[in-house]
């Protein structure tokens, strides 16, 4: 593989990549927290070392000469990052933009490369990054999705799904079914949370059939390990509802749950169980059943 890869970003997406595609040099990297000092530019740093990429300190050292750019920054940095890129962009390039934000944020930043003589492509990433990593499965919409699933199959994503021809596509697709997924996540908290305090939580788990207890438990883990994540995506599915003109009531609730339970461990390990996970959240977050905070 010898194409030239630049990432803005280096988080989990990044390194999951990075690692399982075997990048390495080839892959120059820049993330805004080598922008910050201290501790937290000497991590990102060090991330770089332990990942064996290229680390730059400023953006346009990264895109020089890159063929593809993938973007994988938080929903909030999303357009701040692809109108940097836009004013030193190496013309042609793909930039794929992997991150999860309406279809209306996905085609302002379109706007901003295009202009700058780049090829934008709406990516949604369709799952968990790890432990998938590169067999992720992939939508792509836009003028230049063609060229950009060649591409990336050429630097190791192994599931590069449908194609579709409008910038905003593929992120529709992906922020309307997260109305569903991550709601589902808030619903089975605020199912779990209502049962324990009620003290009838496996007759509640045994009336909805099937493995309910490990889906439970599954759904309550990705709360606590990714909720603020999630809520700040689900701020984009707002956007994205809004956009349509639907109002985004049962979303705006998922949003708060999301946050809540997101910011409960703090660094903390995660709880084992079900039962762990419930008394955790009612020892750190007690008003999470009582309502006061949704």
């Amino acid at each position: 593989m010898s194409r030239k890869i630049a990432l803005i970003g280096f988080g989990e997406a990044g390194r999951t990549f990075a690692d399982a595609g075997q990048w390495r040099e080839t892959a120059r990297i820049f993330d805004m927290k080598t922008d910050m000092g201290g501790e937290t530019a000497a991590a990102m740093r060090a991330a770089y070392a332990a990942h064996g990429v290229t680390g730059c300190d400023k953006l346009a050292q990264a895109l020089d000469g890159a063929e593809i750019i993938l973007s994988l920054v938080t929903a909030d940095q999303t357009t701040p990052a692809a109108f940097a890129a836009s004013g030193t962009f190496p013309k042609g390039a793909l930039f794929c933009d992997m991150n999860s934000v309406s279809p209306g944020r996905k085609r302002a930043n379109a706007d901003a490369i295009e202009a700058a003589g780049g090829r934008y492509v709406d990516v949604a990433v369709m799952a968990p990054v790890q432990p998938a990593a590169l067999t992720v499965p992939l939508l792509l919409a836009g003028p230049h999705a063609d060229d950009a699933a060649v591409m990336l199959a050429e630097i190791g994503f192994a599931k590069i799904g449908s194609r579709y021809p409008n910038v905003g596509d593929a992120s529709a697709t992906k922020m309307v079914r997260s109305v569903m997924i991550k709601g589902i996540e808030a619903l089975t908290a605020e199912m779990m949370l209502a049962a324990d305090r009620a003290g009838v939580t496996q007759a509640v788990l045994a009336s909805l059939g099937g493995d309910w207890a490990t889906k439970a438990d599954y759904n309550l883990d990705r709360m606590l390990a990714h909720g603020l994540r999630r809520a700040a995506e689900m701020e984009e599915v707002a956007a994205t509802l809004t956009e349509l003109g639907l109002e985004p009531l049962m979303t705006s609730g998922t949003i708060q749950r999301q946050r809540a339970l997101g910011g409960l461990l703090q660094g903390a390990p995660m709880p084992d169980n079900l039962e762990a996970k419930l008394a955790i959240i009612e020892e750190r977050h007690p008003e999470l059943v009582s309502g006061s905070s949704a």
